[in-house]
């Protein structure tokens, strides 16, 4: 048996995507109405953004994800994290949200947390 976190209490919600918005696998932030878009730097996130089509994006709400970071590496436990405006996210020392890390890769720079 090995370590799994993949179903965790996973939500997945179904968003109108921002005009020229289709990148999958990075934070989100609702835009307008109904709307979701990538994170400018700083932004706090509701979510990933999972997959793309006609127009609309599906943004995982909840459950475990994985990401890359960039900056300072997070720690285990709980961290604010913002958007880094490039599509990952890095530790906020002011704003962002507070989030429960479980995994960190400074090899590859990503981390995993509980949305």
């Amino acid at each position: 048996m090995s370590i799994s976190f993949d179903g965790f209490k996973e939500k997945t919600l179904t968003f109108k995507a921002a005009a020229g918005f289709d990148t999958a696998g990075v934070p989100v932030i609702v835009s307008a109405g109904n709307t979701v878009n990538e994170c400018g730097i700083g932004d706090s996130f509701c979510g990933i953004s999972k997959s793309f089509r006609n127009g609309l994006a599906a943004v995982q709400l909840s459950g475990i994800v994985t990401i890359g970071y960039s900056g300072t590496a997070p720690s285990a436990g709980y961290n604010n994290l913002a958007c880094n405006g490039a599509g990952k996210v890095s530790v906020a020392s002011e704003g962002g949200r507070e989030y429960l890390i479980v995994d960190v890769n400074t090899t590859k720079s990503t981390v995993t947390f509980l949305l």
